[in-house]
């Protein structure tokens, strides 16, 4: 049988998450100073990125099954058009007058103003969120597409593809927030970036998931349609409907499922607590800012690109996962000094960490999930992910405000812990795989 990559070209899902990732970062550099115009805090800034997590945590299951039944890219469209329509929502936030909504003062919270224009942004995340399971979905169009022996390879060209637009989407922040137009031109070019992305979607992408019918067609008679020739059909038990129950009786899955929250759990606890950092601790402008994550995203795409390309052939995902991790921790630690050089150098060492960690651990999660299964542990991991999210974004918020640069311990400790359990599940894979 033909190679699934063969069939179908990657460009078209590469170029939607390079989109979706440039649209988002695009925002990143000036939004923590923007939530603190508008009334804000920290802990409001974290409590935005968790609103998002909040309402995927509900949208992606539903999102990740439907891809199941009713085929990858209409649900692709669906959550493309709904982030388009969030962009909109955020544009109208910002030509709102800064009316108090809610004004607090607490110990735990610290002191913030919840102004209208704060409210609306809060909705357009909300909104995001809810269609926001873009991402399980591409993971799982991916591995449609993808044989096994390649996933950890093609895993790391879609993550190479999302920090392409990790390093474009600051610098464009940069350039435009830099007009007298302020936070209005990237949010405009956000959102036109996101009606690109429909398009490409809409005209561009094709069809991956295993079609659904009530018997196997006989012999060998249809190959293509329009243009695209498609894997064997079959039939699901249960009409395609996947429960939890039954993700969590998988083999090796809970467990993955498990190191999913730890990774998303660090991670969101340094993505609150280093923009409040690097503009309140370190009093960067949103241009140095911006040129930080550039940063971040040339030397992850240098480290997915090249690097992982060559190790990928010589280690397994479960050891890139391990050493991965075990970095990315240390990088953390970094981001406790002041001194720039140590900063950069600790970005370096994140991406380096993150290049190798993430791309491999799709990789382990997309084998053990098979194709039947494909679309639901991937909407499934982002569900868990957005929780872990929402702990995350929240909890890094109250932390910073109560121990400052001291959060970025936590995180470290945290991807520590994922270096620990990594280790457990390659012994337990390695005593199962002699048993049978």
């Amino acid at each position: 049988m033909q190679d699934r990559q063969n069939t179908v070209s990657l460009f078209p899902i590469l170029l939607v998450n390079f989109i979706g990732t440039l649209g988002f970062s695009i925002v990143l550099p000036f939004l923590v100073t923007l939530v603190n115009r508008m009334g804000g805090n920290a802990l409001v800034y974290g409590a935005m990125g968790a609103t998002y997590s909040a309402f995927q945590l509900v949208g992606a299951p539903v999102l990740g099954r439907w891809s199941d039944v009713y085929g990858r890219r209409k649900v692709l469209l669906l959550s493309q058009l709904g982030t388009t329509v969030s962009w909109v929502v955020f544009l109208i936030a910002l030509f709102l007058p800064a009316r108090a909504v809610l004004d607090v003062d607490a110990a735990l919270t610290g002191a913030f103003v919840l102004t209208l224009p704060l409210s609306i942004l809060f909705l357009a995340r909300a909104l995001d969120g809810l269609t926001g399971g873009n991402v399980s979905v591409a993971n799982a169009y991916l591995a449609d597409v993808t044989d096994e022996k390649d996933r950890k390879t093609n895993y790391g060209k879609m993550a190479v593809a999302g920090n392409l637009g990790f390093i474009l989407g600051p610098t464009l922040a940069g350039v435009f927030g830099a007009t007298r137009y302020g936070e209005i031109l990237p949010v405009l070019a956000a959102l036109a970036i996101s009606v690109v992305a429909s398009t490409v979607i809409a005209l561009y992408l094709p069809e991956s998931r295993l079609c659904v019918l009530t018997e196997r067609p006989a012999g060998e008679t249809v190959r293509k349609v329009f243009g695209q020739e498609l894997k064997d059909c079959y039939t699901l038990d249960g009409g395609g409907r996947v429960g939890f129950e039954e993700i969590l009786a998988l083999p090796r899955v809970p467990f993955l499922l498990f190191l999913y929250f730890f990774i998303f759990l660090g991670f969101n606890v340094f993505y609150t607590a280093f923009p409040v950092h690097a503009v309140q601790g370190l009093r960067w402008t949103i241009t140095e800012v911006g040129v930080f994550f550039s940063f971040l995203g040339i030397t992850t795409v240098l480290v997915q690109g090249p690097l992982l390309g060559r190790l990928a052939a010589k280690f397994s995902d479960i050891a890139l996962t391990i050493s991965g991790a075990a970095i990315l921790g240390t990088a953390f630690l970094f981001f406790m000094r002041p001194e720039r050089s140590l900063l950069y150098a600790g970005a370096a060492l994140f991406s380096l960490g993150n290049g190798l960690m993430w791309p491999s651990f799709l990789a382990l999660l997309a084998n053990v999930a098979g194709d039947r299964f494909q679309g639901a542990v991937q909407g499934f991991g982002a569900s868990v992910g957005s929780f872990a999210s929402i702990v995350g974004l929240i909890g890094g918020g109250i932390l910073y405000e109560a121990l400052g640069r001291w959060t970025f311990v936590g995180s470290a400790a945290l991807l520590y812990g994922v270096t620990g359990l990594a280790l457990v599940y390659s012994r337990r894979a390695s005593r199962s795989d002699r048993k049978t």
